[in-house]
């Protein structure tokens, strides 16, 4: 009998006497609840997973299950296990087989509490807080015990040698746990019963011991993402004739010592060698052992450069084979596959190599059931091959990055059985709004980077119905045009639509409002006009790109109270207005891109409650006021969601099963190789004075504020100081004055900090010389005087351009002697002390000689033309001032 809820009365369990299994997982119980359990004597499997169990555990209070067989404890808060020893008598739990402990909070002195286990078959302590050593002397489980999973820990290496006295066992799984070094030759290598070792994810490192030779009963071995040196033979392992399952992903290939010609006695059904092949001096052929292989079913060979034609004779050879993976090599020539039927291929991926010519048409005839094939970023050229829609089990097909041309053959869209259809990248032409209205039972369909022309609302959608099945469409970079096609029937299952970089024209449409699951929206860079549908506010949107489109008027009611927006791009439109106040509505907000707009007004303080903001670029408008010292609040946090979360599949954990189990079964599942997404989130920034996109990873770590090309005025708040997180600040071209505040010197993160052209006075801070990560920096064309910071460390490595415009700085690098500085004059003066009055009257008298001398007329119209380049709204007067001033000088 078996329960999987609980039903307690009166903190007693309800007369369940007979019960053998019990599930209290995911529960609110706390340790007193084994207390209540105590009449179920009959009790075989008790689970109580992620409950928040805290603390110890008293072990006398399990006495009562005398039939327990299995225990599982995970995903709690545990630190100890007692056992009382009265008499010296041994805990009860004699028939306990498997114990579970992974996440908790155990540390080594947890296997002096098992000792008396003495019929313990399986332990599972992943992701505990293991440390060091291992003690198992006198340890009564060592004859008894089958598996141990000892995943993520930081032990010690010798771990390998004591782990001998284990002579039963089986299974012993040492994923990352900090092994450095070599493998010891004793100890592990005494496991003759050992039918599982998994070391991946450690540092070890150097040749493979002799005694794998030992290892007889060997079948799965994992030792990937190490350093070890893997001879192209594979001698260590040719002994081993058991073995079936072979992961050496990501170590590297040598040459070994002695010629070795034996062929190995195993006959694989798994291999992994993925990213082994990196030497130059090594054969970039396929590793000669493969040819004596006629077993295989999952072979990986990817990121390896190996050259020639692709092995075929692998798919040949091994007529059981299912999955393989060339991708990443130098694979060159035409793709040659045999005439033979070879029915049990459902994967092929052979993308990013050198391959040639026409996709040959046999391959729909020579794998039948094939349900995925990666063709991508090659240079094949020619049409679709037609074939490729009579394969009734292909789900998963990516063409991208060739050169094919011609058109999408209807039938590959409604005949087939794809969901996922890439063909990014191509030369294909013709109408893409067919496609599109057939792909019934296509959920991803990317047709970006080709020819595809017209308009999209030429075609009479009315006798159409919009897929239901479509979840995401990307149509960007084509040559579409015309205006924006307002979908008809049920297409509000639509979740990620990308249109960019296309000729559409026109307004959004208001039947976008109506697209509720919409996530992910970029219109960007077409020409879209007029205003921002007020209704526009899906409640699960994430990112919206509309930049480089004309759009214009105020965001009014537009994107109010959008909790789940992380990116707002709306640069380089005209629209206008101020920033609404109910901008703090937006409480996910990550990423807010306003650049090059005509928004005016001051920077409101409610962004200072937007708590997850890291990138702010408010560039190039008309904002004026003073910079909100509330900036300084905020905690610049990594971006969790920004990569579009368009990740991979994560492995599902069974209860009772060991988190090692399930990552194996993860790795080896090839429908969980590829991504769930191709869309990428791009965010374009300047920073360093340049242009950069960020995405993927390196999105997820970009921080920064872009205040530049505005009207701001006052000081620089020092507590922009506490940004200790960011990477780019620039307050460049705008009107601030007062000092450099020294509080800037605490940003030790930043890599491009920009104060130029505004109206800063008094002396460079000297303690920002402590700014090691500094990579461009820039003061240049304010009022500052005094001497600039010592040429150590970063600031070694500024030149003049970054001072340049600052007549009263001295130093080494300015080839000024700060010994003989001018003292300040009525310039500065003007800047500081008379205001905007002040200057107009230096304009009027500096316009008034260029009427008279056409040589510093010409020289005038030139540094305009070069200020206006340099920002849309600088600082001109103190520009021209400078140089007018440099000139007459």
């Amino acid at each position: 009998m078996k329960l999987y809820k609980s039903f307690v009365d009166g903190g007693r369990i309800l007369e369940l006497t007979h019960l053998e299994e019990l599930y209290l997982d995911y529960n609110h119980f706390n340790t007193s609840v084994f207390a209540s359990l105590n009449e179920l004597s009959n009790l075989k499997s008790l689970s109580i997973r992620a409950n928040g169990l805290k603390g110890s555990i008293d072990m006398k209070d399990l006495e009562a299950f005398i039939s327990l067989r299995k225990l599982d404890m995970s995903y709690n808060e545990l630190k100890d296990l007692v056992i009382h020893q009265d008499g010296g008598s041994k805990l009860e739990l004699t028939h306990l087989e498997e114990l579970y402990l992974d996440e908790n909070l155990f540390n080594t002195s947890v296997f002096a509490s098992l000792n008396k286990l003495s019929n313990l078959k399986s332990l599972s302590i992943n992701y505990n807080q293991l440390k060091g050593s291992i003690d198992t002397k006198d340890s009564d489980v060592s004859s008894s015990l089958e598996e141990i999973y000892l995943d993520n820990s930081t032990l010690n290496t010798n771990i390998l040698q004591s782990i001998g006295v284990f002579a039963s066992l089986k299974t012993l799984s040492l994923y990352h746990c900090g092994l450095i070094g070599p493998l010891p030759n004793q100890g592990w290598c005494d496991l003759r019963n050992l039918e599982v070792l998994d070391v991946s994810g450690n540092a070890l490192e150097g040749m493979l011991p002799h005694c794998f030779s030992n290892l007889t009963s060997l079948r799965e071995l994992y030792i990937s993402r190490n350093h070890f040196q893997i001879p192209l033979s594979f001698a260590p392992f040719a002994n081993l004739s058991n073995l079936k399952s072979l992961w050496i992903n990501e170590n590297k290939m040598v040459m070994e010592p002695s010629f070795y010609t034996s062929i190995p006695k195993f006959q694989l059904e798994v291999i992994s060698l993925s990213k082994c092949i990196t030497s130059q001096q090594l054969s970039r052929k396929v590793p000669t052992f493969l040819y004596y292989q006629y077993d295989l079913r999952y072979v990986d060979l990817s990121h390896n450069n190996l050259s020639g034609t692709v092995p075929t004779w692998l798919l040949e050879n091994n007529t059981k084979l299912e999955d393989l993976i060339l991708k990443g090599n130098s694979f060159t020539g035409p793709l040659s596959l045999s005439s033979a039927l070879i029915s049990d291929v459902s994967s092929i991926d052979i993308s990013e190599n050198k391959l040639q010519g026409q996709i040959p048409t046999g391959i729909c005839s020579t794998f039948p059931h094939l349900r995925r094939l990666f063709l991508s970023k090659n240079a094949f050229e020619g049409n679709i091959p037609l074939c490729l829609s009579g394969m009734k089990d292909l789900s998963f097909l990516d063409l991208s990055d060739n050169h094919l041309y011609g058109k999408v053959p209807e039938e590959l869209i409604t005949k087939g059985s794809l969901t996922i259809l890439r063909l990014s990248n191509n030369n294909l032409s013709g109408n893409v709004v067919p496609v599109i209205l057939s792909a019934n039972g296509v959920q991803h369909l990317y047709l970006d980077g080709n020819n595809f022309s017209g308009e999209m609302t030429n075609v009479d959608v009315s006798t159409f119905e919009f897929p239901y099945s479509l979840r995401e469409i990307d149509l960007s970079n084509n040559k579409l045009h015309g205006k924006l096609p307002r979908w008809r029937g049920n297409a509000s299952f639509l979740r990620r639509l990308a249109m960019s970089n296309n000729s559409f024209e026109g307004s959004i449409p208001m039947e976008f409002c109506k697209l509720n699951r919409l996530e992910f929206l970029d219109l960007s860079q077409n020409n879209l006009s007029g205003s921002i549908p007020s209704c526009f506010n899906p409640p699960y949107i994430e990112h919206v790109h509309l930049h480089g489109n004309r759009l214009r008027g105020p965001l009014s009611l537009a994107f109010y109270n959008s909790s789940s927006i992380v990116t707002l791009d709306l640069r380089g439109n005209n629209l206008t207005g101020s920033i609404p106040k109910w901008i703090y509505t937006l409480s996910s907000l990550s990423v807010l891109l306003l650049k090059d707009n005509h928004f005016h007004g001051k920077v409101p303080v409610e962004l200072c409650k937007l708590h997850s903001l890291s990138i702010i670029d408010l560039s190039q408008n008309m904002f004026s006021g003073p910079i909100p010292s509330c900036l300084g609040n905020l905690s610049l946090p990594l971006k969790e969601k920004e990569s579009l979360a368009i990740g991979y599949y994560l492995p599902f954990i069974e209860s009772g099963e060991s988190a090692s189990i399930a990552m194996r079964k993860f790795e080896r599942d090839i429908n969980l190789y590829y991504p769930i997404s191709y869309l990428e989130e791009v965010i374009e920034f300047t920073t360093k004075s340049g242009f950069y996109s960020y995405k993927g990873d390196t999105l997820s770590y970009m921080t920064g504020i872009d205040l530049s090309c505005n009207n701001l005025t006052g000081h620089i708040p020092p507590e922009l100081g506490n940004l200790s997180e960011i990477h780019s600040l620039n307050l460049s071209h705008n009107k601030l004055t007062g000092v450099i505040p020294s509080s800037l010197s605490k940003l030790h993160q930043i890599e491009s900090l920009d104060l130029s052209y505004n109206n800063l006075s008094g002396e460079i801070p000297n303690q920002l010389v402590e700014l090691n990560s500094l990579e461009v920096f820039s003061v240049a064309f304010n009022n500052l005087s005094g001497s600039i910071p010592e040429p150590k460390a970063q600031f070694g490595t500024f030149i003049e351009n970054s001072y340049q415009g600052n007549p009263f700085l001295c130093g080494v690098i300015l080839h000024k002697s700060c010994s003989k500085t001018d003292s300040p004059s009525t310039i500065s003066t003007v800047s500081e002390d008379k205001g905007e009055d002040g200057l107009i009257v230096v304009l009027l008298t500096i316009f008034v000689v260029l009427y008279i001398n056409p040589h510093w007329r010409r020289a005038w119209f030139s540094l305009v033309g070069k200020c206006i380049t340099t920002c849309r709204y600088s600082n001109v007067g103190n520009f021209l001032t400078y140089h007018i001033f440099k000139q007459s000088v």
